[in-house]
């Protein structure tokens, strides 16, 4: 018994393995491969058109793989429709019966599978009291919020039992603080019932929040796969650097400038500190400066966002954190001369792929409220 359950164990629930996916001339996924272990929160991150949701429906059996294998719990399920797949989907719209009552909506999917009705009944009542909808099972879809129907399609995709869970950006259409909220509850569930979740999202920060690795989409490929803070520390490419949080991207003159060698490298802004060009501060050991004047200075309530144009050409984008109470100007003024100054531990030289540097992320992608500047 105990080999058998270290040999289950040791099975990951999904595996991707040399998956590609055409749609007639585009090629929408391209040689992915990935493997997501039981119990994972693992989040598919990308803007629109990288191949994120395509990989999601494959794993689902709503498409079929050009090329590939898609491996379940160490079967191949090649030609495998849904039904036939230990895996339940959460969709952004929901898919709920408007004229089913709530228990009736979870109940349905157990209704289908012909399970007796006083076993239904039992069944979606614990998975309500997990999403925590007790006492909601009479009330009509019309009566619920946006959050409460979220809930509800939750619940019917967890009373079937199934071993993985697959979200394709469920939280979209709700407001920025209750999808704050659900991040949370989606996490305590997952930890509650320990089945796998795939999560689809186009939203860095859900993806940091709530993944316990994270895989970043780009063009049908896999730019990087790893846990969210070594993804956004250490980013495999100026793609990741910019897509995953906001991030200074510097190359040639000026990276040889500011670092001694022309090799790309970035930095977080979050990371790069601004004083007045009048303060007194002491270097630090290994600190990278550079001077410069304040073009732009963004107050955004929690944080301000400078842009500062250097005094040798380029640009750099710092953050700070509003610790006093603020006019809204900002600590240090648009106009200013100031000093940019980090750590060098705390930049990071990129990779190059195929002998080149990494792509430079689309400032015009779907990411975040905030730019993602390339000096050069």
């Amino acid at each position: 018994m105990l080999g058998s359950t270290l040999t289950e164990a040791a099975i990951d629930d999904v595996e991707l393995i040399d998956v590609s996916k055409r749609f007639g001339s585009v090629t929408a996924v391209e040689q992915v491969n990935l493997a997501i272990g039981a119990g994972e929160f693992f989040s598919f991150l990308g803007p629109s058109g990288s191949g994120k949701t395509t990989c999601l429906r494959m794993i689902a059996g709503f498409e079929q793989p050009s090329e590939g294998r898609i491996v379940l719990q160490g079967r191949d399920v090649a030609g495998s429709p849904p039904y036939d797949r230990d895996i339940n989907t959460v969709f952004q719209d929901y898919a709920l019966f408007p004229h089913l009552s709530v228990g009736e909506n979870v109940e349905y999917g157990l209704k289908v599978r012909k399970v007796a009705r006083g076993e239904r009944r039992a069944r979606a009542g614990d998975a309500l009291a997990m999403v925590r909808l007790d006492g909601f099972g009479e009330r009509r879809i019309t009566q619920l919020s946006g959050g409460q129907r979220q809930r509800v399609a939750l619940a019917r995709a967890l009373v079937n039992r199934p071993r993985v869970l697959l979200l394709d950006e469920p939280l979209g259409a709700l407001d920025l603080k209750l999808r704050e909220e659900m991040q949370i509850e989606l996490k305590r569930i997952q930890a509650e019932v320990g089945i796998t979740f795939i999560y689809v999202t186009h939203d860095q920060d859900e993806a940091l929040a709530m993944s316990d690795r994270l895989a970043v989409f780009s063009a049908g490929r896999i730019e990087q796969v790893g846990p969210p803070a070594q993804v956004y520390e250490h980013p495999a490419s100026a793609f990741v650097a910019g897509f995953v949080g906001t991030s200074n991207v510097i190359e040639g003159d000026l990276a040889r400038r500011l670092r001694g060698a022309p090799e790309p490298f970035t930095v977080r802004p979050e990371k790069v500190q601004l004083v007045e060009a009048g303060a007194v501060a002491d270097p630090g050991a290994g600190e990278i400066r550079a001077t410069g004047t304040v073009r732009t200075a963004l107050y955004l309530g929690e944080r301000t966002r400078y842009t500062v144009d250097l005094d040798g050409g380029g640009e750099l984008i710092a953050v700070e954190q509003n610790r006093s109470t603020s006019d809204g100007e900002g600590r240090v003024r648009a106009g200013s001369a100031v000093r940019v100054a980090w750590d060098r531990a705390g930049d990071q030289v990129l990779p190059a792929v195929n002998g080149e540097a990494g792509t430079t992320a689309d400032p015009t992608s779907p990411t975040s409220d905030e730019t993602h500047p390339t000096i050069s």
